[in-house]
């Protein structure tokens, strides 16, 4: 094996299982049942100290929120969290549940990088980690901060029996 393959190998091996990975979570979280997401669970409840003033103003997620990508509906029967077409209760309840999803999917992902330590030494186990965290910490965030918007929507809703 020349040299050239002995640096390359692991790296595609890694891109290859990031690929793979979140392709299968993606199909798994895509087979959920809107049921399993209509209510939070221990990892999803929002905490106390989350709030939309701590996301705008301590995270400025207002200024970095549109550059992520969205991959809603990236396999079939997914939802775009983005596009919003129905100000309704029924509306807002399915894009929480699909925030709770993506939340899921989030979640699942990051602990890929452990299984990097099967082909990589420790720098690039390392590697992985970092880039799992700034991969999927800002994804987080985003599912939890929308999920506090579309909180305050639905209430506005229930308020004017819309």
């Amino acid at each position: 094996m020349s040299a050239t393959s002995q640096l390359w190998t692991p790296v595609l091996a890694s891109a290859g299982g990031w690929f793979g990975w979140s392709l299968l979570i993606g199909a798994l979280a895509n087979r959920l049942p809107q049921d399993a997401l209509r209510r939070d669970s221990r990892l999803t409840r929002l905490r106390p100290w989350e709030t939309r003033r701590r996301y705008e103003q301590g995270l400025a997620i207002r200024f970095w929120i549109r550059v992520l990508p969205d991959a809603g509906q990236a396999l079939p029967g997914g939802v775009a969290k983005h596009a919003l077409v129905r100000r309704d209760s029924r509306a807002l309840e399915r894009l929480m549940a699909e925030t709770r999803r993506a939340e899921w999917v989030h979640w699942a992902l990051w602990p890929f990088w452990i299984v990097t330590a099967l082909w990589l030494p420790p720098i690039g186990v390392l590697a992985n980690l970092l880039f799992a965290t700034l991969f999927n910490l800002p994804c987080l965030a985003v599912q939890r901060y929308n999920r506090l918007r579309l909180q305050s929507s639905l209430a506005r809703c229930g308020e004017t029996g819309r």
